[in-house]
């Protein structure tokens, strides 16, 4: 046991060293990845990488206002840090100083010779006669020896305690590390289940569209074959009655010539019948109306609750030794299956209520017991997708005079109950359970699915999310659920490509883009292939715009800001879809609707479904509401980060119930106003860089947020909120 001292010292100070600078913490602080380190360490790693990314996990981490200060302070390895160092100082001081002799405490110039077996304290012969007078003494050395055994014995038991605390720390470790291979194992199965299901629903698309243009060559070719037949009748035909026509005008002998010839293929075909319309049979695609494929659901296997015992377990005079090693934790964690059951229709529910805490806990125990670091595994593959659709019958039905319309395209696939408007049951509600409330993705980058500034965002009736990726020119589609689609790079005319700014969709499904480049400003419609429709001029103001569509006017609003930093003046310019700016019949309206109400810096604008127009001011910091002929009804927000304040609002954006969302950038959250102003609640407060913000019909809210500074490029939906 000589060496315990040291290695449980050594133990101690592993655990409370910074991995930065291999020395005893100083002012830790503490990541939200429960990783420590020196508050100093971390401002120098800060100034030097950004974003900021944890030393141990590699995990991102954003600073607070305060910036590494203002992280949380690690008081118990503050604590513990501050005793090892006054431990060696006391230590080093005790090895210099001298033996000075025993003197008594309450009797300086009397030496202490005596021990006092009642009291069990060392004491002099003043205090025998004192406080002392009449207790059971001994002589020093015989009571050291007496109590010697027993105070070893209290030593020995508390270092094997000390050592059961370290076995427990280690472990842990050993733990953490093993959560982390785990956690990647799980990532890579629900990555590989989605790429699978992606497959599956490729080659699914692949054969249905394989199966339509055979159906579509077959009836074309049953149309050409018909036209081949009736045109040779008709070129016979011609002929004949051509030449008659022509033997007709050069004279009489000539045109009876040509009479028995004619009268014969005349005759040939007044007898015959007329062609009958070909008989065909489009294909009409039907799409399932099954639920969205569920890729798994991570799940936690429960533990069995230990009982808490009434009171701890007296300490005996002489405890039992403790062993030196706790129980060992399992370092390898249970290998989750290659191939798992598949994905059930509908998943178990997910209780609505935790179980309750207790409110008195059970004591620690002197060795704490291993912590299990197997979760339950991830199936990786989801439900098979039948390979074969519906047969087409083989004998066609006749055409009807109006045959119905073949849908262009198969209703969208919700992306998740909530947004259908009622109640389900069974399959439908688990799953509604279990639907993420926030999805987001990007991250900055020229790839698919990237973004180089994102801004201005619209979803159509489809569910299809239209994002302005401005760095990148272009417009990126994807789906409610944040799957790439496809993209289209925002051209002007030829191969000159603009910065898009802001984007809506027209009562036709087109989109109108606004945006510009070094030295002129455009406004583009594309339809939703990414062709250009028409384009047409705006003034070069050099600051941002957004667009909205008025479709029950089929009008097209764009903001519009000039003037000098500190000198702006806003508005919002009216035109019609050819790009000719709009009057009024009494001429009232100019280029502009809300310059004489004070709007400094208008920025994104959308319509409720009043026609009210809605202008975010961005100098302001406030919201412009007016009617749909310009004129003003009222404001709403000031500076500020108090409830109903705002700060630099940018996008903005109504729900199906008339509130009001808006992004307020500077505060980094997302507000909902009634349609009078009045504030209502905040959706979200955790989002640095928002820009724009749309609503879809299925009652998703989409946002963008760009902020280069702490490489944020994303695109968020949130589905409840």
């Amino acid at each position: 046991m000589a060496a315990a001292p040291l290695s449980l010292g050594t133990q101690f100070r592993e655990e409370l060293t910074c991995s930065i600078c291999l020395e005893l913490f100083t002012r830790p602080k503490v990541l939200p990845c429960q990783h420590t380190f020196c508050q100093d360490c971390l401002q120098d790693l800060a100034s030097r990488r950004v974003p900021l990314q944890c030393p141990n996990c590699r995990r991102q981490v954003r600073l607070p206002p305060q910036g590494v200060a203002g992280l949380q302070d690690n008081l118990m390895a503050a604590n513990m840090c501050e005793r090892l160092q006054n431990q060696a100082t006391l230590s080093g001081e005790t090895k210099e100083q001298p033996q000075s002799g025993n003197r008594c405490n309450f009797h300086p110039s009397e030496e202490v010779k005596l021990y006092c077996k009642q009291c069990n304290v060392p004491v002099c012969t003043e205090c025998c006669e004192e406080a002392h007078d009449g207790h059971p003494t001994t002589g020093l050395k015989k009571a050291a020896q007496e109590k010697r055994s027993t105070v070893q014995a209290l030593i020995n038991e508390g270092r094997n305690i000390l050592e059961s605390y370290c076995g427990f720390i280690r472990g842990l470790r050993e733990q953490e590390k093993s959560l982390t291979e785990q956690k990647q194992q799980r990532d890579n199965s629900i990555t590989q289940a989605y790429n699978q299901m992606v497959q599956k629903l490729t080659q699914r698309k692949d054969l249905l569209l394989s199966e339509s243009q055979q159906n579509h060559s077959k009836n074309v070719e049953k149309m050409q074959t018909e036209r081949d037949r009736v045109l040779a009748d008709v070129n016979e035909l011609f002929a004949a009655c051509d030449r008659a026509e022509q033997e007709l005008q050069q004279g009489w002998v000539e045109f009876l010539s040509q009479e028995t010839a004619l009268t014969e293929v005349v005759e040939k075909y007044r007898g015959k019948a007329a062609p009958t319309p070909v008989q065909t049979q489009p294909a009409v695609f039907q799409p399932t109306d099954t639920p969205v494929p569920v890729l798994g659901h991570v799940t936690v296997q429960s533990l069995p609750s230990a009982p808490i015992p009434a009171a701890p377990a007296p300490i005996p005079a002489a405890p039992a030794p403790i062993p030196a090693a706790p129980a060992p934790i399992p370092a390898a964690p249970a290998p989750i299956p290659a191939a798992p059951a598949p994905i059930p229709a509908a998943p178990a529910p997910i209780p609505a209520a935790p179980a309750p805490i207790p409110a008195a806990p059970a004591p620690i125990p002197a060795a704490p017991a291993p912590i299990p670091a197997a979760p339950a595994p991830i199936p990786a593959a989801p439900a098979p997708i039948p390979a074969a659709p519906a047969p087409i019958p083989a004998a066609p039905a006749p055409i009807p005079a109006a045959p119905a319309p073949i849908p262009a395209a198969p209703a969208p696939i919700p992306a998740g109950p909530a947004a259908r408007g009622k109640s389900h049951h069974h399959g439908d509600h688990r799953e509604e359970e279990h639907q993420s409330p926030r999805v987001t993705f990007g991250g900055e980058g020229s790839e698919t699915g990237q973004f180089d500034w994102p801004r201005g965002v619209a979803v159509s009736e489809e569910g299809e999310i239209f994002v302005a990726d401005r760095g990148n020119q272009r417009i990126q589609v994807f789906t409610l659920q944040g799957t790439f689609v496809r993209q289209f790079p925002t051209v002007v005319s030829g191969e000159e490509e603009m910065y898009p700014q802001d984007v809506a969709l027209d009562g036709e499904g087109n989109l109108l883009v606004v945006g510009g480049t070094s030295s002129a400003d455009f406004a583009v419609q594309y339809n939703k292939q990414g062709r250009a429709l028409r384009k047409f001029d705006l003034q070069e103001t050099g600051w941002y715009r957004g667009v909205a569509v008025d479709t029950r006017r089929n009008h097209i609003l764009i903001t519009q800001t000039t003037g000098d930093l500190g000198n702006t003046q806003g508005e919002v310019l009216v035109y019609s879809p050819d790009g000719t700016l709009v009057r009024t019949v009494e001429g009232k309206w100019t280029n502009l609707l809300l310059r004489r109400r004070g709007v400094k810096r208008a920025h994104y604008i959308t319509l409720d479904g009043g026609g009210n127009i809605l202008v975010s001011d961005c100098d302001n910091h406030c919201v412009h509401v007016c009617n749909e002929d310009g004129q003003f009804l009222f404001q709403f927000g000031s500076e500020g980060s108090g409830e109903g304040q705002l700060n630099y609002p940018r996008g903005i954006c109504t729900d199906r119930a008339g509130n009001i969302i808006v992004a307020d950038s500077g505060n980094s959250r997302v507000e909902m106003f009634d349609k009078t102003g009045k504030f209502l609640k905040h959706i979200a407060t955790d989002m640095a860089g928002l820009q724009a913000v749309a609503m879809a019909t299925q009652g998703q809210l989409v946002m963008t947020c760009a902020d280069p500074g702490n490489d944020i490029h994303t695109v968020s939906i949130f589905n409840n909120y």
